[in-house]
């Protein structure tokens, strides 16, 4: 089964990336293939931190019309991400939101409710129901 296009796609960021694999692998295993999924994890070097250049090439791979939400894992993971969605340029930058949500769960639940149709604002909604 291919990934729905029309279903908002996730994209997970970690510091780590033994994490950020892992976290797509358990998104994976919940929905299928049914939202486009990528993630980025760790420096260049494969050491721990993140690259806006990954980051950049995950959204792209985890592209969709309706939108691509962002899970990050700390605030250099974020900072990057938000460099990244700029280099994609207007229109596309509209379109991704990065999520204020637990890593792992927020990408389970987040890509659950993408599974279904749902729209950015209403899987992004959803993640950050689950912060404090």
């Amino acid at each position: 089964m291919m990934a729905n296009a029309t279903n908002v796609g996730i994209v997970i960021v970690s510091h780590s990336p033994l994490v950020a694999q892992g976290t797509a692998d358990m998104v994976r295993q919940m929905v299928g293939d049914s939202v486009p999924l990528a993630w980025s994890g760790g420096n260049p070097e494969g050491g721990l931190g993140t690259d806006m250049g990954s980051i950049l090439t995950a959204i792209q791979k985890a592209w969709s019309d309706a939108g691509v939400a962002v899970f990050v894992d700390l605030g250099g993971a974020e900072t990057n991400s938000e460099m990244a969605i700029e280099m994609l340029g207007h229109p596309r930058s509209s379109r991704v939101a990065i999520c204020n949500a637990p890593l792992v769960e927020g990408s389970v639940i987040a890509a659950a409710e993408a599974s279904g149709g749902a729209s950015l604002a209403k899987v992004v909604a959803t993640a950050e129901e689950l912060s404090p």
